[in-house]
């Protein structure tokens, strides 16, 4: 690691491990919290399940009057993790987010398609935009007034510069734009995608289709930014705002850098410290050289594995003429079995030229257009929840609590 680096992060540890001792979990910890760097290593990881048991304030290291914002992870395998943040916590996650390589400008209108409510995410990119005088399109994801007809509609009529989402919602976006005949959007300057590992193949489809560059961000519920992406299409961690460790579940260790889960040590956090936090992400972390000049360290996130990107990569490396932008694996005692939804006309050359690049180790079955996602996900027309109590003649009142 870099001394300049490091003496970043031995600046800000104290202030980090003196918020971690106002919380009821480090407090009640072996022998509560590390006095410095070198007890910190030795220090037990902070796992998701300790997050689930301190639900919902059993991290909280200030005065509940001091909190800005409450959020929850999904929740998608059972009691949600929840963090939560004071107003410097927000400075600083508004910071992170706002480095992103291509900037916010108040030129811009970004259209922001990651969850609102609880979660995090859509709230941070919110924030960063306005901080920096950019014009904010909320089109949250989870919202049923917002399907794909209607994102991109609002893409094409504001004119939308930017935008944030998964990368698997542009190419929904894409297939959305060609059913309703939408074909234009020389705004569009960049896609800004989080929130699943990405193959260098279907960024470079996804920037090809929209005729964009494509802008990776990492980061968790829990932590906010983790890391941006430099203009050689790098991913750096935020070493000047954490600490990164990478743990090796074979062996119980953890090191600098290599191939493992990831480990965080936020280092400014007022409200919800985390020292050690066992994200679990499957990552490769390496120090070293970049064109760009940064002394980050670099990270590549992969998911549930490298096969699984290796696989990615093998779909989107068919030629873009196919049309290939769903799919789906599995594996099972008897091998691979790979769908691809592609035309008629490409059946034969998708399924023979994938099968070519799998090396013979998959059994590759292309389906029609619309088995893996529906023509109707794709055009369905905005749906507005709003109970209604008073119906004229003729109205289905059975409907009180979802009236379109």
């Amino acid at each position: 690691m870099n001394s300049d680096l490091a003496k970043i992060q031995d600046s800000l540890l104290p202030a980090a491990l003196a918020a971690a001792a106002k919380s009821p979990f480090y407090r009640r910890r072996r022998d509560g919290v590390p006095a410095n760097r070198a007890e910190l290593a030795d220090y037990p990881l902070t796992t998701k399940a300790d997050l689930r048991d301190a639900y919902p304030f059993g991290m909280l290291a200030v005065d509940r009057s001091r909190l800005a914002t409450y959020h929850e992870s999904s929740g998608t395998t059972g009691t949600p993790t929840a963090s939560y943040y004071t107003k410097e916590d927000w400075d600083d996650l508004v910071e992170r987010y706002a480095r992103v390589r291509v900037g916010l400008e108040p030129s811009d209108t970004f259209l922001v398609r990651t969850p609102y409510a609880l979660m995090l995410t859509g709230h941070v990119a919110q924030a960063a935009a306005l901080s920096r005088g950019a014009t904010v399109v909320p089109a949250d994801n989870r919202s049923l007034a917002t399907p794909y007809r209607k994102v991109v509609q609002l893409l094409h009529d504001l004119e939308v510069t930017l935008t944030w989402s998964l990368p698997t919602d542009t190419l929904l976006w894409a297939a959305a734009a060609a059913h309703a005949g939408l074909r234009d959007f020389p705004a569009l300057r960049a896609l800004l995608v989080a929130g699943e590992p990405l193959s260098e193949a279907r960024r470079d489809r996804i920037a090809e289709i929209w005729r964009a560059p494509v802008v990776q961000e990492y980061g968790s519920s829990e932590t906010g930014g983790l890391a941006g992406e430099c203009p050689h299409g790098r991913l750096h961690l935020w070493a000047d705002r954490a600490i990164f460790e990478v743990y090796d579940p074979s062996t119980g260790r953890c090191a600098a850098e290599g191939a493992g889960e990831l480990v965080v040590t936020m280092l400014v956090r007022e409200a919800m410290p985390l020292l050690r936090y066992h994200i679990g992400d499957r990552v490769e972390v390496s120090y070293g050289d970049c064109p760009c000049g940064s002394e980050l360290p670099v990270v590549r996130v992969l998911g549930r594995g490298a096969a699984a990107l290796d696989l990615e990569e093998a779909v989107f490396r068919l030629p873009i003429s196919y049309g290939v932008m769903f799919w789906r694996a599995r594996r099972s005692d008897r091998g691979l079995y790979v769908q691809i939804e592609v035309a008629d006309r490409y059946r034969y050359a998708a399924v023979r030229d994938l099968t070519a690049a799998l090396a013979g180790d998959a059994l590759v079955e292309a389906v029609p257009p619309g088995t893996l996602v529906p023509v109707a996900a794709l055009t369905a027309p905005p749906e507005i929840m709003k109970p209604r109590s008073f119906y004229g003649p003729g109205e289905d009142w059975d409907r009180a609590l979802r009236y379109y």
